[in-house]
């Protein structure tokens, strides 16, 4: 993401999104109500004597419209901000329903009555260049590959390949050397156009001897392995346990993926304790912010993109009072796992410095 200019005072900052992660930011930092301003083009209804009466010709112009949805199609790679015209030419009518479709490397203004501290630090977080990791997840019986996001992790590509037994050596080497010919050759692929930084997972010892193969192979490429860690799955599974129990960690430490589900394992693990340093859902939450007693504030991202304006300040004065009392805030994404955890505890935790305990009702 790259910030162009920002104005506070008039409340606006502009930006320019460089990549798919850059408009899922967008996504979550755009709220009804606000005003965003972009080029875009309109169809323009002509009646002359020269066209056909009401023909319609398509028009671009600077744009800016007030908000009232927006969506994020992450395969087509577009945001789109749908409202009422606030801004156009005089040729078109304010007041119409537009979209305005924004696409990677393009400008756009978003103009807010006031900016959340956390809105802001969204966007200088996306701004910090964070090269993004490739996962390989093998073993004898297949293999997936991943790339993380900063809205979770995307599977690339996932291949099943039996390799002979270890009784059969002489069929195992061969067949073995040709797996990971295959694996190296996708692997390959996605890592040329960054020369991502790479981890190696999986169960056994497989994952070592293709290192060592990469190594031997393709050694550009094996220069970029950062980590070997071992996991209990192979495939997708083995990815996704290897996010939950933090092995990536050493690789990624600064990987926002990692981060979110680092902390919703701390979560989940202290309910499974049953500990006292660790509530959920609004009211709970609201009250260990009074009291001073969040230390980390946990909330889902469309807890605060899909609730209705009286809501989502709210959440935001509740964010406000966490600072205030020296409180860390994370915002999961739902785009992968642990948001999903989070949305089944009503989308909103919080870890705590001491423990709360509730008094129980009294029995009539």
């Amino acid at each position: 993401m790259k910030i162009i200019e920002k104005n506070l005072r008039q409340g606006f900052v502009k930006v320019v999104p460089e990549s798919q992660d850059d408009l899922w930011h967008l996504y979550n930092v755009i709220y009804k109500g606000d005003e965003v301003y972009a080029y875009s083009s309109r169809a323009i209804k002509t009646d002359t004597e020269t066209s056909r009466p009401k023909s319609a010709e398509r028009m671009s112009a600077f744009m800016g419209v007030t908000v009232e949805s927006v969506s994020w199609d992450k395969f087509l790679g577009k945001l789109r901000v749908h409202g009422l015209i606030c801004h156009a030419p005089d040729v078109i009518p304010t007041g119409a329903h537009h979209t305005l479709s924004i696409a990677l490397n393009q400008p756009l203004t978003i103009v807010k009555k006031e900016w959340p501290k956390h809105l802001l630090d969204r966007l200088v977080r996306a701004s910090e260049i964070e090269k993004s990791m490739l996962i390989v997840s093998i073993d004898d019986e297949g293999y997936a590959i991943a790339e993380t996001k900063q809205y979770g992790v995307e599977i690339k590509v996932e291949e099943r390949f039996k390799l002979p037994g270890k009784h059969e050596a002489e069929k195992r080497a061969e067949a073995t050397k040709a797996y990971f010919r295959r694996v190296t050759n996708t692997l390959n692929q996605l890592w040329m156009a960054n020369r991502n930084p790479i981890v190696i997972i999986g169960v056994g010892f497989v994952k070592n001897d293709f290192a060592k193969y990469l190594s031997e192979e393709a050694r550009e490429m094996g220069k970029s392995v950062a980590d070997i860690k071992s996991v209990n799955n192979g495939g997708t599974a083995g990815i996704y346990e290897a996010l939950r129990s933090g092995v990536l960690l050493k690789a990624a430490h600064q990987l926002r993926v990692v981060e979110e589900t680092e902390t919703m394992e701390e979560v989940m693990k202290r309910l499974g304790k049953g500990e006292g340093t660790i509530t959920y859902g609004l009211e709970s939450v609201e009250k260990a912010v009074l009291m001073g007693a969040v230390e980390k504030l946990v909330l889902a991202d469309t807890a605060l993109r899909d609730a209705d304006e009286q809501q989502r300040l709210k959440l935001e004065e509740l964010m406000r009072d966490a600072e205030r009392h020296n409180s860390t805030i994370t915002v999961i994404s739902t785009e992968h796992e642990a948001g999903a955890k989070l949305l089944a505890l009503g989308g909103i935790a919080a870890l705590l410095r001491f423990p709360i305990y509730t008094e129980p009702k009294a029995q009539d």
